[in-house]
């Protein structure tokens, strides 16, 4: 696992949000782990790079207007029977029931702690690897 590049997109309308969420996750979130980052700041950007790419994982912006992370991920696992796992940062933990509803795998809240977010990013490329899709 660890020759492997993770991809990871990042999806917030605010160019700050995904910073932070780029800080939090790092190059290296686990010792094992290698990841680069790709971008987006619509739904559109989000759902052409998840349809022309392979993202290994979605960290998403559910505080994003107009489309919050919840609704996009939602969408992309209705369309698709491959999408990526999910990790949608919320700024209300009450909001854990709407991200389940949606289907998302995990979730995290604002204002993001490097520690949580590596180890939740770290389990989640780990566990979509284990299913079939590591090199």
């Amino acid at each position: 696992m660890s020759d492997r590049l993770y991809t990871v997109l990042l999806y917030s309308d605010d160019p700050q949000v995904r910073d932070r969420m780029r800080l939090a996750v790092g190059t290296r979130p686990a010792a094992d782990l290698h990841v680069e980052f790709t971008e987006a700041a619509s739904y559109g950007e989000c759902v052409r790079l998840v349809d022309d790419y392979e993202i290994d994982l979605m960290l998403l912006d559910g505080e994003a207007t107009p489309a919050g992370g919840i609704g996009i991920a939602r969408q992309i696992k209705d369309d698709r029977t491959d999408a990526p796992p999910t990790c949608v940062v919320i700024a209300r933990a009450a909001d854990r029931w709407l991200a389940a509803y949606a289907e998302v795998d995990a979730t995290l809240v604002h204002p993001l702690d490097p520690v949580t977010t590596g180890a939740t990013v770290a389990e989640l490329l780990r566990r979509h690897a284990g299913a079939g899709r590591a090199a």
